[in-house]
């Protein structure tokens, strides 16, 4: 009986569920010392019946190209992976022109009402309001040699939130590490007259972080500044830091549909190139610059329904370092169909046709 019972309650709720799924597929030809193609194809699963949700994304990557493939920058991309107690992706499959892996990009389930939200699973903790650059985000490791920059490892995580009013929420976050260790994580969030303000910090075995974020409208100008800062301490490979980190930042949008943003980072400590190369599994990676002090500036427009642009320039005006620049435009042939061509420039000349359909 408990058998029917719940075979029943299974069909009920496939039957009565929104279940939406969707095949992605990204390739972008790159040209710059390494001349490479590299494809993602990504399979979307979405459930939600009622409060209850849950979402599933793998992908099939490829690098096609035994030159880049072989070399050291492709060494330090393939050593990066994520920071969980289970394997969440293949190992690299090296086949004559190139090498291929699959992952489990997210796998996750919750409940969510008008007073909280729970998920359970391979998901993404997201934290500050910076455009370029964001301090405080610390608990899900970006790899900062990925292709898609907005690509970002996912944590096995336990989060809930609970939206304490109108103006104010709280986020309670806990992970499992790989090395089987917790890590913590807690936001404050309040939605004030004037802009929204939080309070935030991160707690494990190697990394300690306490931040703020403030964001809101500079009067009836229609300028939206926002600063985020955060204090850490690390423990790397050989030592232990402490250092602070600081962005501010603006947005203006204009009627005819030019959009401008502007950020500075500060960091109290800069980080050599032979400290990072050793701590490419450090908690903090993304937040070891190689100055202390940076601004970036970026432009976008949208000339029609089909076609946008948007430049971007970051500098550290000091240093060794170049500066970096790129130019990105999007074509949108349809619902289904992008493209996108892009110039980047810091060390050597990139040039990239990214073509994205989905079904």
């Amino acid at each position: 009986m408990k058998l029917l019972f719940t075979i029943f309650f299974l069909i009920n709720s496939i039957l009565y569920a929104e279940i939406n799924y969707k095949v992605e597929n990204s390739n972008i030809q790159i040209d710059d010392k390494y001349s490479y193609n590299y494809n993602r194809l990504r399979l979307n699963f979405d459930y939600i019946q009622d409060r209850y949700f849950a979402k599933v994304i793998a992908d099939g990557v490829n690098y096609y190209s035994d030159s880049y493939t072989n070399s050291y920058e492709f060494y330090l991309l393939s050593n990066q992976k994520a920071d969980t107690p289970l394997s969440v992706q293949t190992s690299y499959k090296d086949y004559a022109q190139g090498e291929m892996y699959a992952k489990l990009y997210r796998a996750y389930a919750g409940y969510e009402d008008n007073k909280n939200l729970l998920s359970i699973g391979l998901q993404n903790i997201t934290m500050g309001v910076g455009r370029f650059w964001t301090p405080t985000n610390l608990f899900n490791p970006k790899n900062i040699y990925a292709i898609e920059v907005d690509e970002t490892f996912g944590v096995m995580a336990l989060s809930y939130v609970r939206h304490i009013d109108d103006t104010s929420d709280i986020n309670v976050v806990a992970s499992i590490k790989e090395d089987e260790t917790l890590k913590y994580a807690a936001r404050y969030k309040s939605f004030l007259d004037y802009g929204d303000a939080a309070l935030s910090f991160i707690y494990s075995d190697k990394t300690k972080m306490l931040g703020y974020e403030l964001e809101g409208n500079l009067g009836d100008t229609g300028v939206e500044i926002r600063s985020e800062g955060a204090y850490i301490e690390s423990k790397l490979l050989d030592k232990k830091v402490q250092f602070s980190q600081a962005i501010l930042g603006a947005d203006y949008g204009f009627v005819n549909g030019i959009n401008i943003t502007f950020e500075t980072l500060y960091s109290s400590k800069e980080f050599n190139n032979l400290e990072m190369l050793s701590n490419l599994n450090s908690e903090i990676l993304p937040n070891m610059t190689l100055s202390k002090f940076y601004a970036g500036g970026s432009i976008s427009y949208t000339f029609n329904i089909f076609l946008d642009g948007s430049l971007m320039y970051i500098d550290s005006f000091e240093g060794d370092e170049e500066a970096f620049s790129s130019a990105i435009f999007n074509y949108t042939l349809n619902d289904y169909n992008l493209f996108t061509f892009g110039f980047m420039h810091q060390e050597d000349k990139t040039f990239y046709l990214k073509y994205q359909f989905s079904f």
